[in-house]
């Protein structure tokens, strides 16, 4: 039974937030040195013969799944889950395990869209003309003469799986935010049949078409890009990043 499915009683291992934070980190694909990123990430996923969802868990995902189950059982239920930011790579120091290779999707997708040249994909978020823009950028820079698809991020996930079963994207990614996106790509996965990776990519798409500007380089390295974005959103990400982010370490 897919996670989206499940009834919450049919579901005890996630009826506490101990159990969903569990669940994540059992779930968790860990790359440990970035050598490994071709055999272990970039080589299955061109092999994958059915509808395949990619996502990412960073401490805003941790901290939500807290106040809502059916977002950790959609983000648990996910085929390859990825660790992302500097606060999993200090949870999973405190549990003693590898932190691996920060996998976060705005660095990682834009190398995973140099793969699909040629093909189909679908970009569904945002708004115009951000969405173009970034169908743009996506066919000129990153997946070079790829047949793009495009759709808002402000449909129901039947408009969503209704446009990927008419078109038959090899790539959807979703740039709606959680816990949209997951359910959205839940859907997708339980109603397409051809081989798809669906890639829960957060404000992905809003960085690809110019709406919002990424952190310099060295914000970056240093795990600070929070940080800049709160300066830029901050009535936004004030709950995420000034009260989610000391929560997720006093509950660590």
């Amino acid at each position: 039974m897919s996670s989206d499915t499940k009834r919450e009683d049919e579901s005890p291992a996630s009826s506490t937030w101990q159990g969903r934070w569990r669940q994540l980190l059992q779930a968790l694909r860990v790359v440990r040195h970035a050598s490994d990123l071709e055999a272990e990430l970039w080589e299955p996923l061109e092999q994958i013969n059915r509808p395949t969802v990619m996502a990412f868990v960073n401490a805003h995902a941790m901290n939500s799944v807290v106040s809502h189950q059916r977002f950790g059982e959609a983000l648990a239920g996910a085929d390859l889950l990825l660790r992302d930011g500097a606060g999993m790579h200090l949870l999973l120091l405190m549990l003693g395990r590898h932190p691996g290779v920060n996998l976060n999707g705005t660095d990682l997708i834009p190398k995973l869209l140099e793969r699909y040249e040629g093909r189909r994909v679908a970009l569904y978020g945002t708004v115009e003309p951000y969405l173009s823009k970034a169908a743009r950028y996506v066919q000129r820079d990153l997946a070079h003469g790829a047949q793009m698809f495009t759709c808002h991020g402000f449909g129901t996930a039947a408009d969503y799986v209704e446009q990927a079963l008419r078109d038959r994207p090899n790539l959807i990614v979703l740039g709606m935010g959680m816990p949209k996106q997951e359910s959205i790509a839940a859907e997708l996965r339980r109603h397409l049949q051809h081989p798809c990776l669906i890639v829960c990519g957060g404000a992905i798409i809003d960085f690809m078409g110019d709406r919002f500007d990424r952190a310099p380089v060295w914000m970056r390295r240093c795990g600070l890009e929070w940080l800049f974005r709160l300066a830029r959103e901050p009535k936004r990400l004030f709950r995420r990043y000034v009260i989610g982010n000391p929560a997720f370490c006093c509950a660590a």
